[in-house]
């Protein structure tokens, strides 16, 4: 047995759960917009729940039934009620006075994040509403407040299981189970107000260009603009560096900041310039706030994504931001900087952050550390066929935007995850609005399953083969040369690459899974076995010149999910030394990547021979059983005039492959059999398009053109061209399929197609 892990990262690690400071997380939420003159307002707050609204009673003076620690949500432990059913209303109610020595004449409520419609009372008058559960709002409350003492109250409406808002991972059964956790509900990040000037910076938006020694800065204002004056200022270690100004509009303020010889940030170098921007009328400075930023470039090259301009391999890992006393909230800033460091001692320069939009203060970690992360939206648990999710999707997706696109540890933009083609049209809308209002970063419209924009920049995959050597060998024959090209759009498959391309979820190795956990494919028996296969995993993508990337799943159990490399407390369940040595070795990327002018891959002309359900007026019903014929029965002679007949898919299977389903297939073995004629045996390339779940062989005339276990859960392409050619004749085929199910959804359907070029 090896060792895990040095004593004292674990010890750190631990020290960080468990502990509250007597005003939870006091520190500054917006590390990238911090002002003089701010109040946090977390801590103790009356609370009320119910499954009614109730607005009357709970706007009234009586006392709340409860109390709650804010910004910790009320299923957590940390927030003193760990409470799990759902419910679908929560009230918090708290007083406060504005300190003696505050000269600001306006003031700003902020709430980080709240779950998910809220309504805003200051002293019985109300203040405003906000639709999403992510990203942090405020409002002006100037007018509502009076000297001493106010009342603030705060209500969510939060109904999880009702398919109109987007989720994530939270559960919307009520209890946590499978790949869905505990949820959250209403306030989740920490409240706070700000005093601002009259008139005050409301957005920025910073574009560095270390190319031409400069940063683009694009500044709105709220408030009259009339006699103002922009100035910024960026320092390096203190000392000034670059200077500008100009005169205040509305908004659309563009200034030039010049920074010679820029300081590059990288994950290696993670240099962070200081920022200051003011406005200035008749001299004085009427509004002022304190950033940062970092020179640094994201540019795509062909099939490979540069980081100032070196092909970096992205060695991600998926962290889906739970805690095991905060659920969505870490209960210290320490805790959030410690998740990126015991990350990084694992081997992975940073993090696809999953199904989660993470707060603020863990992106300053990420730039302030060097960890490169990929930001997604929490796109699960929205009824995508509701046209009544989008307006509130869209409208958070550009308030994260706006939020986020500064930080210079942002390399890249994902929206959705796992997605099913009726996501299609908003993910298209999603994709366009991001591209104009960041322009600055690639984008992958849906992690892994659905790719469905016509122009994709950036492609990926998720696959949880636990083979090393079918793994390895999937992504060899992907970029060898060989790969397809042109396939019918009709099956809503992913064509030959020539973008860049990673493997964003893999591995998810269950290792030490206690009773009730689960983790992907069959658990090792040893250490030993876990750090061959990890290995293993890790050395079919580090070999691949053709990926800039992948993403091990998971950083951290979660709940009953046990795949992490440390349990869910943060404890090391492995030696982080050795995960380092095989992640941090030179990838074939590093060293040649894809980069533009390459030959393209090959285009063919494609002549459907069997036809898929897809394929309209060109599927044809197979014979078929579910009882195990007579040895022979895959070849050419052998008599199936018996067995049934009837229209594939055949399956049982959920979501919207349900509604494709012709055949209703519940037993645990499929046997079909179909002949189908071909004009010619020669062709310059085959492909088999298929969705299997499970085990799957097919042969034509007896003789096996592939086979494969586990399954895909799409239609994807297969190139069979060489044992095709080794099996077809001209005129009159057959083509056999035996499919094994083992467990959950099941479906089968195939296309045969031969193509010229």
């Amino acid at each position: 047995m090896r060792s895990t892990v040095a004593p004292f990262v674990f010890l750190t690690a631990c020290a960080a759960f468990g502990q509250v400071d007597a005003l939870p997380r006091p520190e500054h939420p917006m590390p990238q917009a911090e002002r003089g003159e701010w109040l946090n307002l977390n801590g103790t707050w009356e609370f009320a729940e119910t499954n009614d609204a109730e607005q009357g009673k709970y706007l009234a003076p009586d006392p709340y039934p409860d109390r709650i620690i804010v910004p910790f949500c009320r299923e957590s432990r940390l927030s003193g009620l760990a409470r799990r059913p759902f419910v679908k209303h929560v009230w918090y109610r708290r007083t406060v006075t504005l300190p003696e020595t505050w000269k600001s004449p306006r003031t700003r409520l902020h709430l980080g994040a709240c779950d998910w419609r809220t309504d805003v009372w200051v002293n019985g008058t109300l203040a405003g509403k906000h639709t999403g559960g992510n990203v942090d709002f405020a409002f002006d409350i100037t007018p509502l407040l009076k000297h001493g003492e106010n009342i603030l109250i705060i209500h969510a409406f939060d109904d999880t299981a009702s398919g109109l808002q987007a989720l994530g991972k939270q559960s919307i059964t009520g209890k946590s189970e499978g790949i869905f956790y505990t949820q959250t509900t209403g306030i989740w990040q920490t409240v706070w107000l700000e005093g601002v000037g009259t008139s005050f910076i409301s957005n920025f938006a910073l574009d560095p260009d270390p190319e031409r020694e400069r940063a683009l800065l694009n500044v709105a204002v709220d408030g009259p603009a009339q006699g103002l004056t922009i100035r910024a200022e960026a320092s390096a270690d203190g000392q000034a560096v670059a200077k500008a100004e100009a005169p205040a509009e509305w908004r659309n303020n563009a200034l030039v900041l010049s920074v010679p010889k820029p300081h590059l940030w990288s994950h290696n170098d993670p240099f962070l310039y200081g920022l200051t921007l003011e406005l200035i009328r008749d001299g004085q400075v009427v509004d002022s706030l304190k950033s940062y930023f970092g020179m640094r470039r994201v540019r795509i090259d062909g099939a490979a994504i540069l980081i100032n301009g070196e092909p970096v391999f992205q060695r991600l890992v998926l962290d889906q931001g739970f805690y095991p006393d905060g659920v969505w909230t870490a209960p210290t800033d320490e805790a959030l900087k410690q998740d990126i460091e015991l990350s990084m001692a694992c081997g992975f320069n940073g993090a696809r952050l999953h199904q989660k939009v993470f707060e603020p203060r863990f992106l300053y970690w990420a730039d302030k550390l060097g960890y490169l992360v990929w930001g997604e939206f929490p796109s699960y648990g929205a009824n995508y066929g509701n046209p009544a999710v989008n307006a509130p999707i869209i409208n958070e997706w550009v308030e994260i935007l706006q939020r986020d696109r500064n930080h210079p540890a942002i390399i890249g933009w994902c929206p959705f995850n796992e997605t099913e083609p009726i996501n299609a049209e908003i993910q298209e809308a999603v994709v366009r609005i991001t591209r104009n209002i960041d322009p600055s970063r690639p984008v992958i419209e849906s992690s892994g399953y659905a790719h469905t924009i016509a122009d994709p920049e950036v492609l990926d995959t998720h696959d949880y083969d636990g083979n090393p050597e079918t793994f390895r060998a999937r992504y060899a024959d992907m970029f060898s040369g060989k790969a397809l090209s042109g396939l019918p759009e009709r099956y809503g498959i992913q064509n030959a690459v020539s973008v860049p391309y990673m493997i964003s979820e893999y591995g998810g190795i269950g290792f030490g899974v206690e009773k009730g956990g689960w983790g992907y494919g069959n658990a090792p028996k040893d250490l030993d076995q876990f750090y061959a296969r990890f290995k293993g995993l890790a050395d079919a993508l580090l070999d691949n010149r053709s990926i800039f990337g992948l993403c091990y799943t998971q950083l951290t159990n979660v709940e009953q999910e046990q795949n992490g490399l440390l349990k869910f407390d943060r404890t090391p369940k492995f030696d982080f030394a050795l995960l380092k040595s095989i992640l941090g070795r030179e990838a074939a990327y590093e060293k040649n990547p894809p980069h533009a002018g390459e030959p393209a891959p090959p285009r063919f002309t494609w002549k459907v021979l069997l036809g898929a359900v897809q394929d309209a007026g060109l599927a044809r019903p197979w014979r078929f059983t579910t009882e195990k014929p007579a040895d022979g029965w895959e070849q050419s002679g052998f008599d199936a005039a018996a067995w049934k007949e009837a229209p594939a898919p055949f399956g049982n299977k959920g979501g919207h492959w349900a509604e494709m389903i012709k055949t209703k297939w519940t037993a645990h073995d499929l046997w079909l059999r179909q002949e189908f004629t071909a004009d010619s045996a020669a062709f310059d390339a085959a492909a088999l398009v298929t969705h299997f779940d499970e085990d799957t062989e097919i042969y034509v005339n007896g003789k096996e053109i592939w086979r494969h276990d586990r399954w895909n859960d799409r239609y994807e392409g297969v190139d069979v061209s060489d044992t095709l050619r080794g099996a077809l004749i001209a005129g009159k085929n057959v083509v056999a399929v035996h499919v094994h199910q083992n467990s959950g959804g099941q479906y089968f359907d195939m296309a045969l197609l031969a193509g010229t070029r």
